[in-house]
């Protein structure tokens, strides 16, 4: 008896989601060692957004775009990519990929506070239950002092929670903003558009581009993965599922990250897993369950 063929897409589509995305923080977190924070999204958004317009343009899909949606793909660009992943990426360099994620993993509670901040919108039994449980977790998880190992970790651990603030009020604007019709160029405008962002901010901060032919093999591996595999395809699957399936199911990639992500960094980077991580990640998990499984949010992950 053959697998039909929408199963297997869907299969697919969910692989890419949960591992491909998963591993995003492992592979930034190899890059940022040798490549300067900055230099290195910008690197991997500008590669993604034109593979993306070449792959739009062969499938024939238009590119016009009125002024108003050009100026709000800057604007999106900016808070999911600029600031929620740039400066997410210059993080790592203080914290541990795992933990990373765990905070990222917050994001769908962002998301309800800044609703119910800008449009009012009643929370439900079971998202303030979520809430209750997102800030606990995230108590416990920030207030281990053996995690302190570096004098900017616990910068980098506030930075982060201001990328995930910036990428949830994105992910709010996008909702409401006129970007172009077809989400794949949309896309890509907001990758080319963040790309140059990204590229100003390296050069005013003064960091040293590195020509791909210096890289390491890791670091080659890792931008490769990151560009063609973290942006465009698993991009891809997450808005065929969109169309396919439920979107509480696709927003369970917001708790299955963290997990690929803390194995991930414990596999290849020998990254620490103490027991209030691990007490941490149930109480937040938990709660980003009763946040998204109620509520039909369509939420952008975060952090890839």
């Amino acid at each position: 008896m053959s697998i039909p063929r929408k199963t297997i897409l869907i299969v697919l589509a969910f692989f890419a989601i949960y591992v491909i995305w998963g591993s995003t923080y492992l592979l930034n977190k190899i890059a940022v060692t040798e490549l300067a924070p900055f230099y290195l999204a910008s690197f991997r958004f500008t590669t993604a957004g034109i593979i993306i317009f070449i792959i739009s343009k062969f499938m024939k899909l238009s590119l016009a775009a009125t002024k108003r949606q050009v100026i709000n793909c800057v604007i999106s660009g900016f808070l999911f990519l600029v600031y929620g992943n740039g400066v997410f990426v210059w993080a790592l360099k203080y914290v541990d990929s795992g933990f990373g994620a765990l905070e990222a993993s917050t994001q769908p509670l962002f998301i309800l506070l800044l609703m119910k901040l800008i449009d009012g919108k009643k929370m439900q039994t079971n998202a303030l239950i979520g809430v209750t449980l997102g800030v606990l977790g995230m108590y416990i998880l920030i207030s281990q002092k053996e995690l302190i190992t570096q004098e900017d970790t616990l910068l980098g651990m506030f930075m982060i929670l201001t990328c995930v603030l910036s990428w949830s009020y994105a992910s709010v604007f996008v909702s409401k903003a006129d970007l172009p019709k077809n989400y794949f160029v949309s896309t890509a405008y907001q990758m080319i558009a963040s790309g140059v962002m990204l590229a100003i901010t390296s050069l005013i901060l003064g960091e040293t581009w590195v020509p791909p032919n210096n890289w390491s093999n890791p670091v080659l591996g890792s931008m490769l993965l990151l560009a063609v595999f973290g942006s465009v395809v698993a991009f891809t699957a997450f808005n065929y599922l969109l169309k396919v399936v439920s979107p509480e199911k696709v927003s369970t990639s917001a708790y299955v990250n963290p997990i690929i992500a803390i194995f991930l960094g414990w596999l290849i980077l020998d990254e620490a897993i103490t027991n209030q991580t691990i007490i941490a990640a149930v109480i937040l998990l938990t709660g980003v369950y009763f946040i998204t499984t109620k509520r039909k949010i369509k939420l952008r992950p975060f952090g890839r």
